[in-house]
C-alpha cells in the first residue's frame, strides 16, 4: 500500500469534509466534529451541524466533547511512562500498588497490571449495578470504586478471553495514583497534556468551560427526536471514561503515538501498547495494551472509541505512516465509527500514480435523482462516483474515466453497477443541466433535485 503524500490528502480534504457533511446531515445527527492530521500538519480541521439544537448554536471545531474511552489510552500510556521511569512493572499484582486489594479481594489483588491493560483480566465491565450510565445516580468515587473489589467482581479466570472492563481501568488509575504519588487526573494533565500542549484536552468534566461543551443528545432507537443529556463528572472513573476534548487535540495527542515520536514514551512503550495481545470476539479486531487494533484494507489502525451519555466518538491513527483521523459526534449512537472509517477509506482510494485529467473538474459534483445520491470525484488522479448515502464510500465504487467532452466511461464497478458504460453529461455553458447515468437515469445537481422536491407531496407518473 502506498500512502498518499500530505499534499494530495490536503487537495482531497474538500470533498472529505463535504463527504462527512453529508453524511451528518443524511443521518440526521445533531454535530460532527473532524481532524485529519498528516504528520505534523492538519489537512482538515471542520464540524457540521449543532452543538446545541434548541439554542441553534452551531458547533465549530473549538467545541468539547466527552471523549469516553479514549481515556483508557491516556492511562495505558501513563502506565508505560511509569514503567520506563522503574515505578511499577507490566507484571505486577494489583496489591503490589493496592496493598488494600489483598484483603478485599484475593482473586483481584493477584491480577497484573498487564492483564488489566489489555481486557484479560476477568473483571467485571461496570459493576453489578452500573446505572450511572444513564445518570441515573452519580459515577462511583473512590470509596465506592473500593467497595466493588471483592471476588465477585473477578468473574472469568485471568487470560481466559478479551473481556472489557471499565472497572479494572478505574483501577489502574488508582495504580497511576500510588506509583506515581499523584492524583490520576494531576499525573496526566502533567504527563501527557500539559506535554503536548493540549489546551483543549482534560482529564474530566471542565466545569470552568462548560459553555464549550457539545451539548449531548439521545438516541433514534427509543423516540422520534432527541433530547438533551447533561454533562456529569465520571469521577473515579475519569481512568477509564472521563476524557474531553476536540478532534483536533485528540489527533494531536495520536501523533505522540507515531513512531520517532519522543515526547511520550519510546518506540519500544509504542510497540507493547500497539501489539495485539487479544483478538476481539464478534468483531473484526483486535486489543493491545490500551489501543484497539484494526485493519481497513491493507492500512494497519490503531486507536480507540469512546461512548458516553450523549456522545459517540471514534479515533484511529497509522503510526508509521503518520496519519490521525478523530471524528466526534453529539449523540449517543453517532456513527462516529463508521465515519472514521469512512474518511480512512476515502484516503486509501488517492491515487497519485496518473496525473490528474485535464478538464476533470467540469465533470464533478453531486447529483441526485428519486433513486440516489452520486458524486463524482477526483482523488489524486483517479475519477470516482462515490454513492454517499452508503456508509462505506468504497462500496458501489465507479472507477471512471473521460471518454469524450460529454462522457464519462465506467471502467470498473460492482455487477450491479453497469460496468463499461457511461455517464453523459447534458451542458449549459460551463453548468451541468443533468447527468444521464448508468442503466439510463437521469441525475441532477443536488440542490436543483432539492428545489424541485422541496414543494411536492406526491411523486406521479410524467413527473420531472
Amino acid at each position: 500500500m502506498i500512502t498518499p503524500s500530505k499534499n494530495a490528502i490536503a487537495a482531497a480534504a474538500p470533498y472529505i469534509d463535504s463527504w462527512l457533511q453529508f453524511r451528518q446531515q443524511h443521518l440526521r445527527v445533531p454535530g460532527v466534529q473532524a481532524a485529519v492530521l498528516v504528520g505534523d500538519e492538519f489537512v482538515l480541521r471542520s464540524a457540521h451541524g449543532y452543538a446545541d439544537v434548541e439554542s441553534g448554536t452551531v458547533l465549530t471545531p473549538g467545541h468539547l466533547f466527552r471523549i469516553a474511552s479514549h481515556s483508557k489510552t491516556f492511562t495505558a500510556t501513563a502506565v508505560l511512562q511509569l514503567v520506563e521511569a522503574g515505578a511499577l512493572r507490566l507484571d505486577d499484582p494489583l496489591r503490589a500498588h493496592l496493598p488494600w486489594t489483598a484483603d478485599a479481594s484475593p482473586k483481584l489483588a493477584a491480577i497484573t497490571v498487564r492483564e488489566l491493560l489489555g481486557h484479560a483480566a476477568g473483571v467485571f465491565r461496570d459493576g453489578e449495578e452500573s446505572d450511572f450510565w444513564q445518570l441515573v445516580r452519580p459515577f462511583p468515587d473512590e470509596a465506592e470504586l473500593r467497595g466493588l473489589v471483592t471476588d465477585a467482581a473477578a468473574v472469568l479466570a485471568p487470560n481466559e478471553r478479551f473481556k472489557y472492563s471499565n472497572i479494572g481501568y478505574s483501577l489502574l488509575g488508582l495504580v497511576i495514583a500510588a506509583a506515581s504519588g499523584l492524583p490520576y487526573n494531576d499525573y496526566v494533565r502533567a504527563n501527557i497534556v500539559d506535554r503536548l500542549g493540549l489546551a483543549d484536552t482534560a482529564p474530566e468534566l471542565d466545569t470552568a468551560r462548560l459553555s464549550d461543551y457539545a451539548t449531548g443528545y439521545t438516541g433514534t432507537s427509543y423516540r422520534e427526536d432527541r433530547i438533551p443529556i447533561d454533562h456529569v463528572d465520571t469521577r473515579a472513573m475519569s481512568a477509564a471514561t472521563g476524557f474531553s476534548s476536540t478532534a483536533a487535540d485528540v489527533c494531536r495527542y495520536a501523533a505522540g503515538h507515531f513512531f520517532g515520536d519522543t515526547r511520550l514514551l519510546s518506540d519500544a512503550s509504542k510497540r507493547l501498547m500497539q501489539h495485539e495481545e487479544w483478538t476481539v470476539e464478534g468483531g473484526d479486531g483486535a486489543y493491545g495494551l490500551g489501543l484497539g487494533v484494526e485493519h481497513i484494507g491493507e492500512r494497519r489502525l490503531v486507536g480507540h472509541g469512546g461512548g458516553y451519555p450523549g456522545h459517540s466518538t471514534r479515533t484511529m491513527f497509522d503510526p508509521k505512516e503518520k496519519i490521525a483521523v478523530s471524528v466526534l459526534t453529539n449523540a449517543i449512537d453517532g456513527p462516529a465509527q463508521e465515519l472514521a472509517s469512512g474518511v480512512v477509506k476515502l484516503i486509501d482510494l488517492i491515487d497519485e500514480g496518473e496525473p490528474v485529467p485535464a478538464g476533470v473538474a467540469r465533470y464533478c459534483g453531486r447529483f441526485a435523482n428519486l433513486w440516489s445520491v452520486l458524486d463524482v470525484v477526483c482523488l489524486g488522479g483517479a475519477l470516482f462516483g462515490i454513492r454517499p448515502g452508503q456508509a462505506d464510500p468504497a462500496q458501489a465504487l465507479l472507477k471512471l474515466r473521460i471518454e469524450d467532452e460529454d462522457r464519462l466511461r465506467i471502467t470498473d464497478a460492482p455487477g450491479y453497477g453497469a460496468p463499461g458504460e457511461t455517464l453523459a453529461y447534458e451542458f449549459d455553458g460551463d453548468a451541468i443541466r443533468s447527468v444521464r447515468g448508468a442503466g439510463g437515469m437521469r441525475f441532477y445537481p443536488l440542490e436543483d433535485f432539492r428545489k424541485a422536491m422541496a414543494d411536492r407531496t406526491r411523486v406521479s407518473l410524467g413527473d420531472h
